[in-house]
């Protein structure tokens, strides 16, 4: 299994001179999500092989100005598999943005293969008013294109746009076009050429949470002791139609409507093993919260201290501990493998601008190497001292930018241990209580008197 995660920027260029100008598009079938405040784009492609040559991979384009928003891609063949999808450089193409994708099974000449291609963006869904009192809608805005890009033919295609209310202001109307309840259909279309365009917009009402993790610093404590802890320190911004005028808590009191654009709770997903749970801000601790133990997870629902309306943000801290046996394993060779989440569940439809990884390992560990699910950016290691260290526990240090669900996936530590390091801290500790007692003993034996007793004579 594979998956690229797009971080930004290219990490490394191809240069191909071949595009499969063979292969066309039989049938696209296209569906944009908007439900949420992620554009989620996928298409179930029909590829077909009109050359005379086996082909053994095809081409994505994105549509121009959308890689600074794409934060996922991945693409699966008619069985489930994981294909590799790699950034290229085409000269053909020039500074667009080109994927190929390898095939697990070679398409041969007049042969068709299915594909389902899945995107995600953020940052896509524009506010439209920008700003709004505390009783108006929020409505919001979406750009893209009628058509499927692709640098391939396309020979039919229907795209779906999922909105997330009926409350559909304006669409484009590209015949043929319908509408069905939340439900915009385009198509089916025929013959549409490389790589054409044509303007789509959409402006709807949403009343989806736009809950944007600005900063996500996560802490993973190791200890061979049998416990991992966990610390997540999260800052959130709403980032939808900014309010606009004053805030009245006696008219948010009143309404209690179900569809309003402000933020009261949202539910985060812990393991199922989690416990000693808890949820504070700068103020202190917050009792807001409730938990509630499912079969496979924890849901522990938090309520910040006040309602988040657009432009208002806030932040908090959220810590738990589970079982080392769950996530902590000892090869046959003697090594140990630590496997965990580099980054869990905050909320539903999560997306974090940063997050920062930090994962404090044992002392005395040796030989450490890291495997991460997708490309991250290791910084620099650095040293901790918990009580009673002599030597400093190493840090591993991890960043990553514009994540969603999909980036919830494990990275491998593993690294040498010796279990006799365990006798380290009840060493230290008895040693430091046998000197407090022999400080103890010698004290009370001295005698600091300034003094001498004077003895009486008898006759």
């Amino acid at each position: 299994m594979y998956k690229y995660l797009v971080c930004g920027v290219f990490a490394f260029l191809l240069t191909l001179n071949i595009a499969n100008s063979d292969i066309i598009n039989k049938n696209v079938e296209r569906v944009i999500d908007l439900s949420s405040q992620l554009v989620k784009i996928s298409a179930t492609i029909t590829l077909e092989n009109t050359g005379k040559n086996t082909e053994s991979s095809f081409l994505v384009i994105l549509e121009p100005n959308t890689l600074r928003n794409l934060s996922y891609i991945s693409v699966k063949d008619s069985h489930k598999d994981e294909l590799k999808v790699t950034p290229v450089k085409l000269e053909k193409y020039g500074d667009k943005d080109v994927f190929s994708v390898k095939l697990n099974q070679q398409l041969a000449a007049g042969r068709t293969a299915v594909v389902n291609l899945e995107c995600i963006f953020t940052n896509t869904l524009v506010p439209y008013p920008s700003s709004i009192t505390q009783k108006e809608r929020q409505l919001v805005r979406y750009f893209g294109n009628h058509y499927f890009y692709s640098p391939y033919i396309t020979t039919k295609q229907t795209t779906s746009v999922v909105a997330n209310s009926r409350s559909i202001e304006t669409y484009t109307k590209l015949k043929p076009v319908s509408q069905s309840d939340a439900t915009i259909t385009y198509g089916p279309y025929t013959d549409i050429k490389e790589l054409q365009i044509s303007p789509m917009t959409v402006h709807f009402e949403s009343n989806a949470p736009f809950l944007t993790v600005t900063r996500l610093e996560r802490l993973i404590e190791v200890s061979h002791w049998g416990n991992i802890a966990v610390q997540e320190n999260i800052d959130i911004l709403h980032t939808g139609a900014k309010l606009k005028g004053p805030f009245s808590r006696y008219d948010y009191q009143r309404d209690t409507s179900n569809n309003h654009h402000s933020i009261k709770s949202y539910k985060t997903i812990l393991p199922a093993a989690a416990h000693s749970a808890y949820y504070r801000d700068s103020n202190g601790n917050i009792s807001t919260s409730q938990v509630r133990v499912r079969k496979d997870w924890i849901e522990l629902e938090l309520r910040p201290r006040y309602p988040l309306f657009g432009g208002w943000r806030s932040s908090y801290t959220l810590g738990y501990s589970v079982p080392s046996y769950q996530y902590l394993y000892k090869t046959p060779a003697g090594q140990y493998v630590l496997r965990m989440r580099l980054i869990d569940n905050v909320f539903d439809d999560m997306h974090v601008v940063e997050l920062e990884t930090s994962i404090v390992l044992p002392v005395g560990v040796t030989n450490v190497k890291l495997n991460t699910p997708y490309q991250v950016e290791r910084l620099s290691d650095s040293l901790t001292y918990k009580y009673l260290d002599t030597k400093g526990r190493p840090i591993i240090r991890l960043k990553k930018t514009n994540l969603v669900e999909q980036h919830i996936q494990d990275f491998e530590i593993t690294y040498d241990w010796q279990p006799i390091l365990l006798l380290h801290e009840p060493i230290l500790l008895s040693i430091a209580l046998y000197l407090l007692f022999l400080v103890v003993i010698v004290y009370v034996r001295l005698d600091f008197s300034l003094s001498k007793a004077e003895h009486v004579k008898t006759q």
